[in-house]
């Protein structure tokens, strides 16, 4: 068969891509490809976005960051590092900015330092994971003795372009005892060019073999104020308005994590149409949170030992969307920032101020042993509703077992109470147990109750009860009454000159503490009403709001008097007559009887 000359013309139309039209099915007749998205137009992550540049950007890591300028200004750079700390403190973060630190290099600086301010030759291609001496390696894919051989074969060979060869190995406790082995000898003697940075958040799982031979820096969990800085900063250039609260609330949930904390608010600046403001009350939804005002208050009718009241406060969460193991987490941060303002003050808790008050006056109400006996069963009470097959019923139970506890007298007092005749399962709070017996109860019993006394087993010794059953506080000034009838001249010197009361009930006092008020002006307070009265008082300190105090109030009576007898036309006539005359002092002279003589003429004078 003869060749043949074959000319195919196309028919598709002049232009086209291809010689075919873009838009038009393929041969399968399957729609075109939508060209690729623009990868700068991609969203990157807060996380990411924000990644520290410098070292002055690292958070909460003032330590480590001091430590190693020193360091570096004095020449003495150690051959190997290890970064130990909790999830998304900086450990990856401060390598890869070691790794740049190491080989700083621009026009005019050509040694390590820790001044990245500017960016150095080497600096954009470090972060981007692209340099050819900068060697990062996840130990947890690589864990083996092949892995590590062939890495150690080129740590002989000098870098290429930067000033040293830096090996990066993250989560490093993930490496083989064969590979640790292999590690040692190159670890303890490396060439001058080479330099390790290890990362590893289980620094116990590291041999201690590996740990001599590396500078050990551990980076400290950050502390929710902190946090709440950095979300503050970011949330200012992204445009975005979120609640204080609501910052609080993710800073909390971080547990000391910068990471989790912008992730987490990441996921709340969407919880709001664009412009609108973030609520606490969403992200405390998107975390699954109870509110901390309302978990207060159930630790408050926990602690007081109304378990009816608990569990109606407990169910109202629940019908929110609280989880039962989260509100008995709660309670335990509750007890625990009790127990801590009772040993140090309310300053210690990192939370509002009013709410430091509020646990703070629970820990001045009861002893340390009643908040070390809550503790304990509140912990054993959240693992039982994680276990249990209905949650919430396991919180109803525990919330009854914990408001019985909280109501039943320590050892201490119940023996005490043994000695001096009384029951000793009553408490003196009065909440689960039923409240306190009559004061006429024995009176009323007639023959009954004096049988009862006869076969008492120690009668030699007459002991008054602390308890006064006529004692009934309804104002503050009942109070002031009470203080200066039990003759205690310094208590009562402290509340008439630094508390400015807010609000009194039977039971609770709030009020806000003048300048110069003690310390434990609170607590001697509470101790003091709970001996007279035999109930439990919580006292808050306020930020504000207070009246005046008793001093105050009658300072400012004695001026106002003052002000008004030197408006007097008399006494200023006097005061004209005398140049350099002073009052210096007003006495109120009761007058006389209206059938009474008139007193003397020496004695009319009202004022001095």
């Amino acid at each position: 068969m003869a060749d043949e000359d074959l000319t195919l013309e196309d028919d598709t139309p002049k232009g086209s891509e291809g010689g075919r039209d873009p838009n038009a099915p393929d041969m399968f007749g399957a729609a075109p490809t939508a060209p690729a998205a623009d990868e700068s137009a991609a969203y990157t992550v807060i996380a990411r976005k924000y990644r520290p540049k410098t070292f002055e950007d690292l958070y909460g890591q003032e330590a480590m960051v001091r430590t190693l300028k020193n360091a570096f200004s004095s020449g003495r750079i150690a051959h190997a590092f290890m970064l130990t700390g909790v999830r998304g403190v900086g450990k990856t973060t401060t390598a890869r900015l070691l790794a740049r630190a190491l080989n700083y290099d621009t026009e005019t600086i050509h040694e390590p330092t820790l001044d990245l301010s500017e960016e150095g030759r080497h600096c954009k291609s470090i972060i981007e994971g692209r340099h050819m001496d900068v060697l990062e390696l996840d130990a947890a894919s690589r864990t083996g003795v092949a892995d590590m051989r062939e890495l150690l074969e080129g740590v002989r060979y000098a870098p290429v372009e930067a000033r040293y060869k830096v090996y990066i190995i993250d989560e490093v406790h993930m490496l083989s005892t064969g590979a640790f082995n292999a590690l040692l000898k190159t670890l303890e003697e490396p060439p001058p060019h080479a330099k390790f940075i290890f990362a590893t958040t289980e620094i116990r799982k590291v041999p201690v073999t590996i740990l001599s031979r590396t500078q050990r820096f551990d980076l400290r969990r950050v502390e929710p104020d902190v946090i709440v800085k950095n979300l503050e900063m970011i949330c200012e250039n992204e445009g975005a308005r979120v609640e204080a609260e609501g910052l609080m609330l993710i800073a909390r949930a971080a547990e000391g994590s910068v990471r989790d904390a912008q992730s987490m608010l990441d996921q709340a600046i969407v919880q709001a149409e664009a412009g609108q403001t973030v609520t606490a009350e969403s992200i405390r939804d998107m975390l699954g949170l109870a509110d901390r005002a309302q978990t207060i208050s159930l630790f408050e009718q926990v602690m007081r030992g109304e378990a009816g009241a608990a569990i109606e406060t407990f169910r109202t969460l629940y019908g929110y969307g609280a989880n039962p193991d989260q509100v008995m987490l709660d309670l335990l941060d509750h007890g625990h920032g009790a127990a801590v303002a009772k040993a140090i003050g309310p300053q210690a808790l990192v939370m509002p101020k009013e709410q430091a008050a509020r646990l703070a006056a629970v820990g001045a109400s009861v002893s340390a042993g009643t908040l070390s006996r809550i503790w304990q069963l509140t912990l054993k009470a959240y693992d039982e509703v994680r276990r249990a097959p209905d949650a919430a019923a396991a919180a109803d139970m525990a919330l009854i077992r914990l408001a019985y506890a909280a109501d039943l007298p320590g050892p201490e007092e119940a023996l005490k109470r043994l000695q001096e005749g009384q029951p000793a399962g009553a408490s003196s709070g009065g909440g689960s147990s039923g409240g306190p017996p009559s004061p006429n109860r024995s009176a009323s019993e007639g023959s009954g109750g004096a049988a009862a006394v006869a076969r008492s087993p120690a009668p030699q010794m007459q002991v008054q009860p602390a308890k006064d059953p006529a004692v009934t506080l309804q104002t503050f000034e009942d109070m002031l009454a009470l203080i200066e009838a039990r003759r205690d001249i310094s208590l009562k010197l402290d509340v008439e000159r630094f508390v400015r009361p807010i609000s009194f009930r039977p039971g609770a006092i709030e009020y806000e503490p003048a300048p110069g008020a003690p310390a434990n002006l609170a607590q001697r307070l509470v101790g003091r009403l709970k001996e007279w009265t035999g109930e439990r008082w919580l006292i808050a300190a306020q930020g504000g709001g207070g009246a005046e105090s008793a001093w105050e109030r009658q300072k400012r009576q004695e001026r106002e008097v003052r002000a008004e007898i030197e408006q007097d036309p008399f006494v200023r006539d006097v005061m004209e007559a005398f140049p350099g005359a002073e009052i210096v002092g007003i006495r109120n002279i009761a007058g006389p009887e209206p059938d009474a003589a008139p007193p003397p003429d020496d004695d009319n004078d009202s004022e001095d």
